[in-house]
C-alpha cells in the first residue's frame, strides 16, 4: 500500500511524505530524492524498495514543488535548508519509521545523496545509509560522527561531482575509520534514473541500466543486511 501521509519532526512541525509499505518487512528505509522534487520517478523507487521488503518513506523536502527544469531545481536546491533538512526532515522520517518497529535506513540520490551523508552525521536513530551521486561541501562533513556502516556509489564520468571530490571524501571517512564500501562505475552522473536521457536539457545526466541495476542489487543486499 503506497499513500500521502504526514509525519511530525523533532520541533514539532509537520511535514508530507509519500509511504510505500512493504507485505513482508525486512526493515525500513527514509528515500532522499533528487534536486527535482517528490516525483514520479522516486515514487518509483520507493515502491520498487517496498517490494524488495522495505517500508519506505519519501519526505516531501519541496513542500509540494517538482519540476523538470534544472534551472528550477537548481533553485529549489538552493532555497533548501541542508542542516535543517537533515536534522529534523529526515530525522523525523526516520523516527515515524522506527515507530513502525525494525531498523530504518537512509539512501538518497544526487541532493538526497548529500543529505544522506549530513543525515549520518546528525541523525542517531538510522542504522545504515548508502549514497548515490551526490555529496555535500566536505567542510560540513564531520566523519567523526558517522558511527553506522555506509556505502556509496559514485560515477567517475561525473560532471556535477567530480571524482577528486570523491576521492577526498573517502579520505575524510577513512581517516575517521568509517565502515565504508564504495563503489565506482564507468557511467555519468544520475546513472540510476531512469528518466536520464542524457541529451536536451540534461546533458550531464545519463542513465545506465546495467549499472544502476548493479548498483540497486549491491544497496538491497547492503540493507538486507544491516537492517534485518
Amino acid at each position: 500500500m503506497d499513500s500521502m501521509i504526514s509525519y511530525t519532526r523533532p520541533d514539532g512541525k509537520t511535514v508530507q511524505g509519500y509511504l510505500a509499505k512493504a507485505e513482508q518487512q525486512i526493515g525500513s528505509l527514509v528515500v532522499l530524492q533528487e534536486w527535482w522534487g517528490l516525483n514520479d520517478q522516486i515514487r518509483g523507487v520507493a515502491d520498487r524498495a517496498a517490494k524488495a521488503g522495505f517500508t519506505v518513506l519519501v519526505p516531501d523536502l519541496y513542500r509540494g514543488k517538482f519540476t523538470v527544469e534544472a534551472e528550477e531545481a537548481h533553485h529549489l536546491m538552493t532555497s533548501l535548508d541542508f542542516a535543517d533538512t537533515a536534522s529534523q526532515d529526515v530525522r523525523g522520517a526516520v523516527q515515524f519509521l522506527a515507530k513502525l518497529g525494525g531498523k530504518v535506513g537512509v539512501t538518497g540520490f544526487c541532493m538526497g545523496g548529500a543529505l544522506t551523508i549530513l543525515s549520518l552525521t546528525t541523525v542517531a536513530e538510522v542504522a545504515a545509509g548508502v549514497v548515490w551521486y551526490g555529496l555535500p561541501p566536505l567542510e560540513d562533513v564531520d566523519a567523526s560522527k558517522i558511527k553506522v556502516p555506509m556505502m556509496a556509489h559514485w560515477a567517475t564520468q561525473d560532471q556535477l561531482f567530480p571524482i577528486a571530490s570523491v576521492d577526498t571524501l573517502e579520505d575524510k571517512l577513512h581517516c575517521a575509520k568509517v565502515r565504508l564500501e564504495s563503489h565506482r562505475y564507468l557511467a555519468h552522473h544520475a546513472f540510476a534514473n531512469e528518466t536520464a536521457q542524457g541529451s536536451g536539457r540534461n546533458p550531464a545526466m545519463q542513465y545506465d541500466a546495467a549499472w544502476a541495476q548493479m548498483a540497486w542489487d549491491r544497496t538491497m543486499r547492503f540493507f538486507g543486511t544491516h537492517l534485518a
